[in-house]
């Protein structure tokens, strides 16, 4: 937020739009369609303090223009782009064009629309709804300076074996056994910071974070699984997160900070009995899934010479 001393008091303030929905469709002349659906949230750092003390907001970039913004900007994108460099569009434009602007903070969700195949073949314009979600948030300065994350929600991983909990701390309120067969489930919330911190310094390549966005998944659910024959022991949520956010770092030299959310979504044994004895005896195979309450694990992993925090 943009703070500055006041009648004495310090003074923090920023103003902005929240849940810009915008489509926007690309046509090849070959009738191929392309199309991406994003939430935008924008948050300006801007010198208007007197529209807080005085009759006077001369100073305000009016929310509404914000979002009137989005829709000219995403006209003016000729060709497709990915989520980042929309959302480094918008940042620019807002400390650029306005004086008062000193920075500016983009955030955007994008839907997961994906192309569908009919008979064996790509669709040319047809689309369905995905899962996990790419997100992206680009902070800007008007000296340039960048700051850039990207991320992923939603990444819904299960594996049935390979996964224990023994060891742990036990007191008189401890009930849970150790294992070393039980099944783990999660719904992965990735950030990662890129290292570029500078408008001038960003890859050149068409749709590369986009490829990025894709290879880091990739990298994630691989490491959660492990080899396609056998997999990967884990000898727990945190001991395979770390191992996630580690891998990450060490593929992608340009991604300098890693947060990782990963909740321990329960599948709990199935036994029953009566008076007469068992109903189902559990052996490996009936679970009850539950999602809450669940266990909470989130880490960061940084280069040692970065800066970068949530």
């Amino acid at each position: 937020m943009a703070q500055e001393v006041v009648e004495g008091f310090k003074f923090d303030q920023s103003h902005g739009k929240e849940r810009v929905r915008v489509a926007r469709v690309w046509k090849t002349k070959q009738g191929r369609h392309f199309v991406v659906e994003w939430r935008v949230g924008i948050t300006l750092l801007s010198d208007c303090v007197n529209s807080y003390l005085r009759d006077d907001n001369s100073d305000i970039v009016a929310t509404d223009t914000m979002k009137n913004t989005v829709y000219a900007k995403a006209k003016e994108c000729s060709e497709i782009l990915s989520v980042e460099d929309f959302a480094i569009v918008l940042a620019k434009h807002f400390v650029s064009f306005y004086k008062q602007v000193t920075g500016a903070i983009v955030n955007i969700v994008e839907k997961p629309w994906e192309r569908v195949v009919v008979d064996g073949q790509p669709h040319e314009h047809g689309f369905k709804l995905g899962s996990e979600k790419h997100t992206a948030e680009a902070v800007v300065q008007k000296s340039g300076a960048l700051q850039l994350t990207s991320g992923i929600e939603g990444l819904s991983v299960l594996k049935t074996t390979k996964s224990g909990f023994e060891g742990f701390i036990r007191d008189k309120y401890t009930a849970l056994p150790d294992t070393r067969e039980r099944m783990l489930a999660t719904e992965v919330t990735a950030l990662w910071r890129y290292s570029y911190e500078s408008l001038y310094s960003l890859p050149q390549k068409p749709l590369y974070f986009t490829d990025k966005y894709l290879e880091v998944k990739k990298v994630l659910a691989d490491t959660f699984f492990g080899p396609p024959n056998g997999g990967v022991y884990s000898p727990s949520v945190q001991n395979t997160l770390y191992l996630m956010a580690k891998a990450t770092l060490n593929r992608f030299p340009d991604i300098a900070f890693v947060h990782l959310k990963m909740p321990n979504l329960h599948f709990i044994p199935v036994n029953i009995s009566n008076k007469d004895g068992p109903i189902v005896k559990f052996d490996d195979d009936v679970y009850l899934p539950t999602d809450e309450p669940h266990g909470s694990i989130k880490a960061s992993l940084s280069r040692l010479w970065s800066n970068s925090k949530l």
